[in-house]
């Protein structure tokens, strides 16, 4: 196995790192592109590197189901399959068994899942997540867990933190494949039960640690205090990962917290709504004043559709329903994010992300 992570700045507790794969270095604070079933919606590999990704993110139950992971393994495994050289970090499927509450029963095994897609039945164990994740040879495989809705009794929420470490520590032993495995420490709003999780975790002395449990339903203030929280329970040498969290505005308050890793479907989803993220607030193209405006989308973004098209053009081609509005749209909002980040490690490294911090958040807000 080729995995290292090591720090090449701080700033308060905000971290600049670089973490090491065999599939190439991953510079963080990063954002991974959510590609569930092995394509990132809407763009091409090529695109995705264009945009600055340098990891991508996919699914292990979603592979799992289609086209199956041993015809992933059979095809070369999932970089090959997909096209895609750099990093990828697949998820457990835990956060299926929190989505799909209604298709799934949980207990000590695992989750019995019946699919979405034709109602067959299916059982999901650490031991059988990992194997998955193994067949698809991702870098980063991550550990099923048990995520509590909110709101959630207490007692609940202790059930399922230990439930994780007994699933955890089943998952490390089971993992055969040729990457790193992260924990994922959960523990809903209870800090103790968030430093309960996260010791047990830390002594199975993991590759690096997701903060899950968190962007499910609680304000930002609270995303932001959990993440904050939780990360300084963490190893200061190892990787830290808040799933599924993604306004820009989060992520840059987790940032400041000590995160370093993030994924979320916002910025792809959202193009394809037609919402865009720009240096000068959320953009919503299919709004009237935009239907003769021969401007970019933003002047400050690099990126193709801002380059070459404008937003009378990308109005047009969302309210006709043309599939290349949904392609300038994901390569604007994915190049927005991954600058975003990048800008973040320039500030981290030059000493000065408080002032970042308070200036970014002050343009979201008069935004």
């Amino acid at each position: 196995m080729s995995f290292s992570f090591s720090l090449v700045a701080e700033d308060g507790a905000a971290r600049a790192g670089r973490m090491t794969t065999a599939h190439g270095t991953v510079d963080t604070p990063a954002f991974m592109p959510v590609g569930t079933a092995g394509a990132v919606k809407a763009v091409t590999p090529e695109e995705l590197v264009a945009c600055g990704a340098q990891i991508v993110l996919a699914n292990t139950y979603h592979l799992d189901l289609r086209p199956g992971h041993e015809v992933v393994r059979a095809l070369g495994g999932l970089h090959r399959f997909m096209h895609w050289d750099g990093p990828i970090l697949t998820d457990s499927g835990g956060f299926q068994a929190f989505s799909m509450e209604a298709l799934r029963r949980l207990d000590e095994e695992g989750v019995h899942f019946k699919s979405h897609l034709d109602g067959s039945l299916h059982l999901l164990t650490p031991e059988s997540s990992m194997d998955v994740q193994a067949a698809l040879g991702s870098d980063v495989a991550m550990v099923l867990d048990e995520c509590p809705p909110l709101p959630s009794p207490r007692e609940a929420v202790e059930q399922a933190v230990e439930r994780t470490a007994r699933w955890a520590e089943r998952s490390r032993a089971a993992y055969a494949g040729p990457g790193a495995v992260f924990g994922i420490v959960q523990g809903g709003g209870f800090e103790d039960l968030r430093a309960r999780s996260a010791q047990a975790l830390v002594a199975m002395d993991f590759h690096g640690y997701a903060i899950g449990g968190v962007s499910v339903g609680e304000p930002p203030e609270a995303i932001a205090a959990v993440a904050a929280v939780t990360a300084a329970m963490l190893p200061r040498a190892k990787p830290r990962y808040l799933m599924g969290v993604g306004r820009p505005e989060d992520l840059v308050e987790a940032v400041a917290g000590g995160v370093d890793l993030f994924d979320c479907v916002m910025p792809t989803r959202n193009a394809r709504n037609g919402t865009l993220f720009t240096s000068r607030g959320k953009v919503n193209i299919k709004r009237e004043e935009n239907r003769t405006d021969p401007g970019p989308l933003d002047p400050d973004c690099p990126c193709e559709t801002c380059r070459n098209y404008s937003r009378a053009y990308l109005r047009h081609l969302y309210v006709s329903g043309e599939i290349l509005a949904a392609r300038l749209h994901t390569i604007h909002n994915l190049t927005f994010y991954l600058g975003l980040m990048r800008r973040m490690r320039e500030a981290i490294a030059e000493g000065r992300f408080a002032a970042f911090r308070e200036r970014f958040l002050s343009e979201v807000a008069a935004g």
